[in-house]
């Protein structure tokens, strides 16, 4: 399991869910667009604290941000 990938898809696949572009995620998760963009195209590592703002944003429990989907 590559960490990052099943991190980066869970994020892209729960903001999609919510309906949110990924600038309206980005302010809402009190981050710039740009890093969101890289996290999704998997160009970037991430911070714990930043994993957290992400799961808040996503109104997800963290957890589900690093369960690798088996469909």
């Amino acid at each position: 399991m590559d960490i990052i990938k099943v991190f980066s898809k869970n994020v892209k696949k729960y903001r999609n869910k919510k309906g949110l572009s990924q600038e309206a995620f980005a302010e809402r998760a009190g981050l710039h667009r740009t890093y969101i963009s890289a996290i999704e195209r998997e160009k970037r590592s991430i911070a714990l604290e930043n994993v957290q703002k992400i799961a808040d944003a996503l109104e997800v429990e963290t957890y589900l941000l690093f369960i690798e989907d088996s469909g």
